[in-house]
Protein backbone atom coordinates (compact mmCIF):
# COMPACT_ATOMS: atom_id res chain seq x y z
CA UNK A 1 0.00 0.00 0.00
CA UNK A 2 1.06 3.34 -0.75
CA UNK A 3 1.53 6.02 1.49
CA UNK A 4 -0.63 8.74 1.05
CA UNK A 5 0.97 12.63 0.57
CA UNK A 6 0.44 16.03 1.85
CA UNK A 7 -0.07 18.92 -0.01
CA UNK A 8 0.60 21.97 1.62
CA UNK A 9 -0.66 25.32 -0.02
CA UNK A 10 1.81 27.87 0.94
CA UNK A 11 1.64 30.08 -2.69
CA UNK A 12 -0.76 32.71 -1.31
CA UNK A 13 0.21 35.94 0.52
CA UNK A 14 -1.15 37.30 3.43
CA UNK A 15 -3.36 40.11 2.43
CA UNK A 16 -5.37 40.55 5.59
CA UNK A 17 -2.45 39.16 7.90
CA UNK A 18 0.56 41.96 6.62
CA UNK A 19 3.34 39.32 6.20
CA UNK A 20 4.73 36.06 5.25
CA UNK A 21 2.46 34.35 7.67
CA UNK A 22 3.58 31.12 6.73
CA UNK A 23 6.98 30.77 7.82
CA UNK A 24 6.10 32.99 10.78
CA UNK A 25 7.81 30.82 14.16
CA UNK A 26 5.12 30.19 16.16
CA UNK A 27 5.82 27.61 18.50
CA UNK A 28 8.12 27.62 21.28
CA UNK A 29 11.58 26.52 19.48
CA UNK A 30 10.39 29.08 16.38
CA UNK A 31 8.61 26.07 14.59
CA UNK A 32 6.22 27.16 11.72
CA UNK A 33 2.41 25.67 11.90
CA UNK A 34 3.04 24.24 8.61
CA UNK A 35 5.99 22.08 10.90
CA UNK A 36 3.34 20.65 13.43
CA UNK A 37 1.11 19.77 10.43
CA UNK A 38 3.96 17.89 8.82
CA UNK A 39 5.20 16.50 12.73
CA UNK A 40 1.13 14.78 12.13
CA UNK A 41 1.47 13.84 9.32
CA UNK A 42 4.84 11.54 10.02
CA UNK A 43 2.86 9.83 12.77
CA UNK A 44 -0.21 9.32 10.70
CA UNK A 45 1.96 7.45 7.96
CA UNK A 46 2.35 10.23 5.11
CA UNK A 47 5.39 9.14 2.85
CA UNK A 48 6.00 12.64 1.32
CA UNK A 49 5.02 16.66 1.49
CA UNK A 50 4.70 18.85 -1.52
CA UNK A 51 4.75 22.44 -0.59
CA UNK A 52 2.86 24.27 -3.47
CA UNK A 53 4.77 27.92 -3.32
CA UNK A 54 6.30 30.98 -5.35
CA UNK A 55 9.15 30.30 -7.14
CA UNK A 56 10.81 33.74 -5.61
CA UNK A 57 10.47 31.61 -2.13
CA UNK A 58 12.05 28.26 -2.63
CA UNK A 59 15.55 29.15 -1.24
CA UNK A 60 13.52 30.41 1.76
CA UNK A 61 11.26 27.19 2.45
CA UNK A 62 13.90 25.06 1.58
CA UNK A 63 16.23 26.19 4.11
CA UNK A 64 13.51 26.00 6.49
CA UNK A 65 12.34 22.83 6.07
CA UNK A 66 15.14 20.83 4.14
CA UNK A 67 17.76 20.63 7.62
CA UNK A 68 14.42 20.06 9.66
CA UNK A 69 12.65 17.27 7.65
CA UNK A 70 15.29 15.38 6.34
CA UNK A 71 15.53 11.33 6.59
CA UNK A 72 12.30 12.19 8.39
CA UNK A 73 9.92 12.72 5.24
CA UNK A 74 10.11 13.11 1.20
CA UNK A 75 9.80 16.13 0.00
CA UNK A 76 8.85 18.01 -2.95
CA UNK A 77 8.19 21.65 -3.81
CA UNK A 78 5.87 23.05 -6.70
CA UNK A 79 5.68 26.13 -7.96
CA UNK A 80 2.23 27.74 -9.00
CA UNK A 81 2.50 29.64 -12.32
CA UNK A 82 -0.27 31.75 -14.26
CA UNK A 83 0.77 29.59 -17.77
CA UNK A 84 0.49 26.44 -16.25
CA UNK A 85 -1.99 24.21 -17.57
CA UNK A 86 -3.93 27.08 -19.50
CA UNK A 87 -3.19 25.15 -23.06
CA UNK A 88 -2.46 28.25 -24.61
CA UNK A 89 -5.15 29.76 -23.04
CA UNK A 90 -4.59 34.23 -24.20
CA UNK A 91 -4.06 35.36 -20.61
CA UNK A 92 -5.14 39.02 -20.10
CA UNK A 93 -1.21 41.34 -19.39
CA UNK A 94 -3.31 43.11 -16.75
CA UNK A 95 -3.98 38.96 -14.76
CA UNK A 96 -1.09 39.06 -12.08
CA UNK A 97 -3.70 36.96 -9.22
CA UNK A 98 -3.30 33.39 -8.82
CA UNK A 99 -5.61 31.20 -10.39
CA UNK A 100 -7.08 29.88 -7.17
CA UNK A 101 -6.94 26.72 -4.68
CA UNK A 102 -7.84 24.23 -7.45
CA UNK A 103 -5.28 25.33 -9.90
CA UNK A 104 -2.88 24.97 -7.21
CA UNK A 105 -3.12 21.68 -6.44
CA UNK A 106 -3.37 21.14 -10.58
CA UNK A 107 0.26 21.83 -10.33
CA UNK A 108 1.29 19.27 -8.11
CA UNK A 109 0.12 17.05 -11.18
CA UNK A 110 3.74 15.22 -11.77
CA UNK A 111 5.38 14.89 -8.38
CA UNK A 112 2.15 12.59 -6.85
CA UNK A 113 1.24 9.52 -7.75
CA UNK A 114 -0.86 8.25 -4.57
CA UNK A 115 -3.76 9.13 -2.39
CA UNK A 116 -3.20 12.56 -0.73
CA UNK A 117 -4.39 14.98 1.23
CA UNK A 118 -4.39 19.11 1.19
CA UNK A 119 -4.50 21.20 3.99
CA UNK A 120 -3.87 25.63 4.45
CA UNK A 121 -0.25 26.42 5.23
CA UNK A 122 -1.74 28.83 8.37
CA UNK A 123 -3.56 26.43 9.50
CA UNK A 124 -3.76 24.37 12.36
CA UNK A 125 -5.53 20.90 12.21
CA UNK A 126 -4.65 18.38 14.91
CA UNK A 127 -3.81 15.19 15.10
CA UNK A 128 -7.16 13.60 15.43
CA UNK A 129 -7.66 15.04 11.76
CA UNK A 130 -4.33 13.80 10.07
CA UNK A 131 -5.18 10.44 11.37
CA UNK A 132 -8.83 10.60 10.56
CA UNK A 133 -7.73 11.32 6.54
CA UNK A 134 -4.76 8.92 6.82
CA UNK A 135 -7.41 6.33 7.91
CA UNK A 136 -9.61 7.87 4.65
CA UNK A 137 -6.48 7.57 2.15
CA UNK A 138 -5.73 4.06 3.12
CA UNK A 139 -8.79 2.70 3.50
CA UNK A 140 -11.60 4.10 1.38
CA UNK A 141 -10.28 6.64 -0.91
CA UNK A 142 -11.20 6.44 -4.91
CA UNK A 143 -11.32 7.41 -8.13
CA UNK A 144 -15.69 7.96 -7.00
CA UNK A 145 -14.87 9.24 -3.13
CA UNK A 146 -13.25 12.11 -1.75
CA UNK A 147 -13.67 13.33 1.89
CA UNK A 148 -13.48 16.35 3.75
CA UNK A 149 -12.90 17.13 7.68
CA UNK A 150 -15.34 18.89 9.09
CA UNK A 151 -14.79 21.59 11.76
CA UNK A 152 -17.66 23.20 13.69
CA UNK A 153 -18.14 27.00 12.73
CA UNK A 154 -17.73 27.94 16.61
CA UNK A 155 -14.69 26.63 16.63
CA UNK A 156 -13.21 28.45 13.91
CA UNK A 157 -13.93 32.19 14.47
CA UNK A 158 -11.41 35.04 15.06
CA UNK A 159 -12.04 37.47 18.05
CA UNK A 160 -10.16 40.19 15.67
CA UNK A 161 -12.37 40.39 12.49
CA UNK A 162 -14.35 38.77 10.17
CA UNK A 163 -13.64 35.19 8.46
CA UNK A 164 -14.59 33.15 5.37
CA UNK A 165 -15.80 29.83 5.83
CA UNK A 166 -16.63 26.78 3.04
CA UNK A 167 -20.58 25.98 4.78
CA UNK A 168 -20.65 22.13 4.16
CA UNK A 169 -24.66 21.45 3.18
CA UNK A 170 -25.00 17.57 4.01
CA UNK A 171 -27.05 15.38 2.47
CA UNK A 172 -29.36 12.40 4.11
CA UNK A 173 -26.31 9.88 4.01
CA UNK A 174 -24.27 12.83 6.05
CA UNK A 175 -21.67 12.75 3.17
CA UNK A 176 -21.23 16.32 1.29
CA UNK A 177 -24.26 17.76 -0.64
CA UNK A 178 -23.06 21.11 -1.46
CA UNK A 179 -20.31 24.48 -0.33
CA UNK A 180 -21.15 27.61 -0.24
CA UNK A 181 -18.56 30.04 0.86
CA UNK A 182 -19.74 32.42 2.95
CA UNK A 183 -17.91 36.07 3.66
CA UNK A 184 -17.88 38.29 6.84
CA UNK A 185 -18.65 35.84 9.67
CA UNK A 186 -18.12 37.06 12.96
CA UNK A 187 -19.77 36.16 16.62
CA UNK A 188 -22.19 38.43 17.47
CA UNK A 189 -23.32 37.92 21.19
CA UNK A 190 -24.51 34.34 21.35
CA UNK A 191 -25.35 34.18 17.27
CA UNK A 192 -23.09 34.35 14.53
CA UNK A 193 -24.01 36.46 12.09
CA UNK A 194 -22.98 36.55 8.25
CA UNK A 195 -23.18 39.59 6.67
CA UNK A 196 -22.70 38.94 2.65
CA UNK A 197 -26.35 39.28 1.72
CA UNK A 198 -26.90 35.59 1.39
CA UNK A 199 -29.16 33.66 3.67
CA UNK A 200 -29.35 32.44 6.33
CA UNK A 201 -27.82 35.43 7.64
CA UNK A 202 -27.85 33.92 11.11
CA UNK A 203 -25.49 30.66 11.08
CA UNK A 204 -25.59 28.02 14.09
CA UNK A 205 -23.00 27.38 15.78
CA UNK A 206 -22.26 23.94 14.87
CA UNK A 207 -22.72 24.40 11.26
CA UNK A 208 -20.39 21.99 9.41
CA UNK A 209 -17.71 24.28 7.72
CA UNK A 210 -14.74 23.32 5.36
CA UNK A 211 -10.87 24.72 6.78
CA UNK A 212 -9.79 23.25 3.29
CA UNK A 213 -8.53 19.97 4.90
CA UNK A 214 -9.50 17.78 1.59
CA UNK A 215 -8.63 13.84 0.50
CA UNK A 216 -7.50 12.88 -2.60
CA UNK A 217 -7.60 10.39 -5.19
CA UNK A 218 -5.17 10.83 -8.21
CA UNK A 219 -7.50 10.94 -10.40
CA UNK A 220 -8.87 14.52 -9.09
CA UNK A 221 -5.52 16.08 -11.04
CA UNK A 222 -7.36 14.33 -14.35
CA UNK A 223 -10.99 15.68 -13.49
CA UNK A 224 -9.48 19.00 -12.54
CA UNK A 225 -7.69 19.54 -15.62
CA UNK A 226 -10.29 18.74 -17.61
CA UNK A 227 -12.36 21.26 -15.68
CA UNK A 228 -9.98 23.95 -15.68
CA UNK A 229 -10.02 24.61 -18.95
CA UNK A 230 -13.74 25.26 -19.32
CA UNK A 231 -13.11 27.37 -16.50
CA UNK A 232 -10.79 29.04 -18.76
CA UNK A 233 -13.44 29.54 -21.83
CA UNK A 234 -16.24 31.27 -19.59
CA UNK A 235 -13.92 32.77 -16.86
CA UNK A 236 -10.25 33.24 -17.80
CA UNK A 237 -10.58 37.02 -19.11
CA UNK A 238 -12.32 38.23 -15.86
CA UNK A 239 -9.23 39.48 -14.03
CA UNK A 240 -9.89 38.12 -10.72
CA UNK A 241 -11.94 35.00 -11.48
CA UNK A 242 -10.35 32.17 -8.80
CA UNK A 243 -10.68 28.42 -9.66
CA UNK A 244 -11.44 27.00 -5.95
CA UNK A 245 -11.19 23.60 -4.97
CA UNK A 246 -14.77 23.83 -3.69
CA UNK A 247 -15.64 24.70 -7.65
CA UNK A 248 -14.13 21.59 -8.13
CA UNK A 249 -16.08 19.29 -5.78
CA UNK A 250 -19.49 20.40 -6.09
CA UNK A 251 -19.05 19.55 -9.78
CA UNK A 252 -17.65 16.72 -8.52
CA UNK A 253 -21.17 15.90 -6.83
CA UNK A 254 -23.29 16.96 -9.23
CA UNK A 255 -21.71 14.03 -11.34
CA UNK A 256 -22.20 11.51 -9.33
CA UNK A 257 -19.00 11.42 -7.41
CA UNK A 258 -19.23 10.86 -3.49
CA UNK A 259 -17.57 13.17 -0.69
CA UNK A 260 -17.54 11.92 2.69
CA UNK A 261 -17.35 14.54 5.87
CA UNK A 262 -14.88 13.33 8.20
CA UNK A 263 -15.54 14.74 11.84
CA UNK A 264 -12.64 15.52 14.05
CA UNK A 265 -12.42 16.42 17.73
CA UNK A 266 -8.96 18.44 17.10
CA UNK A 267 -8.85 22.11 17.97
CA UNK A 268 -8.56 24.28 14.94
CA UNK A 269 -6.71 27.97 14.53
CA UNK A 270 -5.12 29.88 12.34
CA UNK A 271 -3.55 33.40 11.52
CA UNK A 272 -5.90 35.19 10.00
CA UNK A 273 -4.98 38.84 11.83
CA UNK A 274 -1.80 40.06 13.01
CA UNK A 275 -3.67 40.06 16.41
CA UNK A 276 -4.35 36.04 16.33
CA UNK A 277 -0.94 35.71 16.20
CA UNK A 278 -0.49 35.42 20.70
CA UNK A 279 -3.77 33.18 20.19
CA UNK A 280 -1.97 30.83 18.31
CA UNK A 281 1.17 30.94 20.04
CA UNK A 282 -0.39 30.09 23.21
CA UNK A 283 -2.78 27.06 22.41
CA UNK A 284 1.02 25.96 20.78
CA UNK A 285 2.23 26.19 24.00
CA UNK A 286 -0.88 24.57 26.14
CA UNK A 287 -0.52 21.61 23.26
CA UNK A 288 3.58 21.28 24.40
CA UNK A 289 2.58 21.39 27.82
CA UNK A 290 -0.44 18.85 27.59
CA UNK A 291 2.19 16.17 26.24
CA UNK A 292 0.54 16.52 22.86
CA UNK A 293 3.78 17.63 20.92
CA UNK A 294 7.36 17.52 22.47
CA UNK A 295 8.57 21.38 23.41
CA UNK A 296 11.20 20.50 20.58
CA UNK A 297 9.60 19.07 16.98
CA UNK A 298 12.55 18.05 15.40
CA UNK A 299 15.25 16.78 17.71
Amino acid sequence: MKQPTLIILAAGMASRYGSMKQVEGFGPRGETIMDYSIFDAIRSGYGKVVFIIRKEFADNFKSIFEPRLKGRIKTAYVYQELEFFTDGFNIPPERTKPWGTAHAVLCAKEVVNEPFAVINADDFYGYDAFENAAAFLDNRCSENNYAIIGYDLERTLSEHGTVNRGVCGLGPDGNLATITERINIAKRGDMIICEDGLEPKELQLHTTVSMNFWCFDRSFFTYTQHFFTSFLQQHGKEIKSEFFIPIVADQFIKEGGKIEVIPTTSLWFGVTYKEDAPFVQQNLRQLVKNGEYPERLWT
